[in-house]
């Protein structure tokens, strides 16, 4: 069988879903990569992908860019005619689903999250969510990343509820991410990794972390993800030279090997305001590390509270810093009994073999079809 998969950067392909392309390579199937190119397209191919490379604007909503990244899809799809589609992130999965619709293909959709389409009510945003009810007539499978993002596009009749299905995020490989060990750090050390978007919460935890420091305790805040040059959406440069010099902080820029950052802290923090499901929570979670996050769709399921972590309110910085403070005062032992439940939760609801095996089970479905 031959399957495209499509998203919105090779990047995403090779480290969010490596497992998926290899194990259908394995299965003999023929895997025609799309994205636009950077130096993991080289990668996919090594692997055995066929590459196809598309130019798309990955942020804002500009009409006539849009269409034109459609009507890429639409050629590359007529010309190498994949017997399925698998289609993650915003863009692949309206415009993709709308290019394959007059060749009639096959087509898997994968809703990893809503990010500010439903966060914000903008035009863009308004135009999205049009975009999403009329697009999603037409695949043969929606997959979403949590049951609220689901029941979401059911209440709006985004969706007909017969093509949908809910994966555990896109799950992560447990021999890649896995302990190496308990031992606390002194200070005690809190992590945040995300892109530095107001919308992951990086002002709450920035002022979480000013408010730790002022109530005195011997802590260091951390935080690993690369800055956005949009302003309307990302912290500007400068805002974060200022958090450093003030000693709130570290930035630890952007990283290929995030399992050795993970490794030296104390527990992993995302205060965002909504996710499909974490994929550094899952993460950190498989290396066994507790995690504080937020009580909002995506985050709330990677935590049994005070099992394996804490939640705290969206938004609220100051109920944020009690919970870091509460992780802060464990004792040695309630710590690491935290991090062994966070890897006991996702080995039994986070296997990345989960998600492989429900796309091959759909696919040996169509197959018979």
């Amino acid at each position: 069988m031959r399957v495209a998969i499509v998203l919105n950067t090779s990047w995403n392909i090779y480290n969010f879903r490596k497992g998926l392309t290899e194990r259908l390579l394995e299965e003999g199937h023929e895997v025609i990569a799309i994205a636009p190119r950077d130096k993991y397209s080289d990668y996919l191919e090594e692997m055995g992908c066929r590459f196809y490379p598309v130019h798309m604007e990955r942020k804002g909503s500009n009409p006539i860019k849009d269409l034109a990244y459609m009507q890429q899809l639409y050629r590359i799809y007529r010309k190498v005619s994949p017997d399925v589609i698998l289609q993650f992130t915003i863009k692949p999965n309206i415009y993709g689903t709308l290019a394959a619709l007059p060749l009639k293909k096959f087509v898997v959709n994968n809703v990893s999250g809503l990010g500010t389409v439903f966060l914000r009510d903008g035009l863009s945003s308004r135009i999205a969510r049009l975009l999403y009810k009329f697009s999603f007539r037409y695949p043969g499978k929606v997959f979403f990343q949590n049951e609220d993002d689901r029941k979401l596009f059911l209440d709006k009749k985004l969706i007909r509820p017969e093509i949908t299905d809910v994966l555990p995020g896109s799950g992560i490989p447990l021999d890649k991410f896995k302990p190496r060990g308990f031992r606390r750090n002194e200070p005690f050390t809190f992590l945040m990794i995300a892109r530095l978007l107001y919308d992951k919460g990086i002002c709450e935890y920035i002022e979480a972390a000013r408010i730790l420091k002022n109530r005195g305790l011997a802590v260091r805040c951390q935080v690993l993800g690369g800055i956005n040059p949009d302003r309307n959406l990302g912290v500007p440069k400068e805002d974060i030279e200022t958090w450093v010099e003030a000693g709130w902080i570290e930035y630890l820029g952007t990283t290929e090997h995030v399992a050795d950052y993970i490794e030296h802290s104390d527990c992993v923090v995302l205060p965002s305001y909504r996710e499909g499901t974490p994929r550094s929570l899952l993460e950190a979670a498989g290396m066994a590390k507790p995690l504080i996050t937020t009580n909002i769709a995506g985050c709330r399921q990677t935590v049994d509270e005070g099992i394996n972590g804490f939640l705290c309110e969206v938004k609220n910085a100051h109920d944020l810093a009690d919970k870091m403070e509460k992780m802060y005062h464990l004792e040695d032992g309630q710590l690491q009994r935290l991090g062994e439940a966070s890897r006991t939760k996702v080995e039994l609801e986070y296997d990345e073999e989960i998600v492989i095996r429900k796309y091959l089970e759909l696919l040996n479905e169509h197959l018979k079809s």
